[in-house]
This record gives C-alpha cells, sequence and structure tokens, in this order.
C-alpha cells in the first residue's frame, strides 16, 4: 500500500493538488467531549486546505454509533470555529472505518475525487482503500511519530499493521456492505 501510494501523498499543505473535497477521518473524542489530539490534527489540516483555497467542502466522518458519542458533530464544531462555513461542512455519521468512509463517501455522497487527512502512519492505507472503492484520492499526512513519541506510535503502528491485513482482505476479495448505507446524500 504504501509504494502504491508514494505518488499521492503530500506532508506540506502547499503541495496538495485542489480539488473539491476533502474527506477527514474520524481519530476519537475525550471524555470531555474534545477531539483526541490526533483528530484536532486532522481537522486542522482540512481548516488550513480550506483556508489556502485548496478545498472548498469538507466531508467529516466518524463514529456516532451512541447517542453520547459524536465525532463528527465535535469535528465539525472545530472547523466551523476556526473559520469554516457550516455549510461546506457534510457530516458522515457512520463512518465507522476507514473501508465504511470510504464506501459511504463514494455511495452516499458520490465523492469521486477528494484528499483525505489523516496521520501519515494511516495514509496509505486509506488512500489505497478510498481508490480501490472508486474514489481517486490525495492525501494530506498529518504528524504522527515527531509529535507523539515513541511508545503511542508503536501502538498505532502495530495496528496499522492488522488493519492493512483486513483493508486488503476487505477491497481484493469480501467487500462488505457498511454497517450502514442509507439514501444518496450529495455533497452541494
Amino acid at each position: 500500500m504504501s509504494a502504491a501510494t508514494s505518488r499521492d501523498r503530500y506532508t506540506n499543505p502547499e503541495n496538495v493538488p485542489t480539488e473539491r473535497v476533502a474527506i477527514v477521518f474520524g481519530a476519537g473524542i475525550l471524555p470531555d467531549g474534545r477531539p483526541t489530539p490526533m483528530l484536532a490534527d486532522r481537522v486542522q489540516g482540512a481548516v488550513d486546505l480550506y483556508n489556502q483555497g485548496r478545498v472548498s467542502k469538507l466531508l467529516m466522518t466518524g463514529d456516532n454509533s451512541r447517542i453520547d458519542y459524536n465525532e463528527v458533530a465535535v469535528m465539525q464544531k472545530y472547523a466551523s470555529d476556526r473559520g469554516v462555513p457550516v455549510q461546506d461542512i457534510t457530516l458522515d455519521y457512520a463512518g465507522f472505518s476507514t473501508y465504511e468512509s470510504c464506501y459511504r463517501a463514494k455511495e452516499i455522497f458520490g465523492v469521486g475525487q477528494a484528499v483525505l487527512i489523516t496521520q501519515k502512519f494511516h495514509l496509505p492505507r486509506a488512500v489505497y482503500t478510498c481508490n480501490q472503492l472508486g474514489v481517486n484520492s490525495v492525501g494530506l499526512g498529518t504528524p504522527d511519530w515527531e509529535w507523539y513519541g515513541e511508545e503511542v506510535m508503536r501502538k498505532y503502528t502495530m495496528r496499522e499493521m492488522l488493519a492493512t491485513v483486513k483493508a486488503l482482505w476487505e477491497v481484493k476479495i469480501a467487500r462488505p456492505k457498511p454497517t450502514f448505507l442509507g439514501p444518496f446524500e450529495g455533497i452541494l
């Protein structure tokens, strides 16, 4: 996945090609309702691209499986508090995994091309998965090892290795439907 997506991954927002939509993947919220530091970094990356005119719409995709847990509302608030108009933010409440987020981006929101925003360790899998599901993607990798330290990143790296195997199974063999599909909504 890393080799297959190497030309489509960026770390500097100024080098990211202009696209209409950026997809921001969820990364958890804290008990007090704030985004985790990783989620804040992802949303800030989207805000930066929006402010530079590199994207004009943001698709926030994450978990809202419980009434007391709403990643995408937290993501929307973070972005709108930093100047992104709410009308330019679309929420995907059922982005329970990278695979489901990419699948739903294409089938529910009609996204054919996008900039994906997530940490660098996750970006190869995200770009690969979206590309395999019909969303022509490039990605902006937000900081990880250099900000979060070795102990935290070792855990995420191990998790990512397992998730990569699962992603290959999903896109090459199983092609499961998302937990929730629903009607087409599009992005205005």
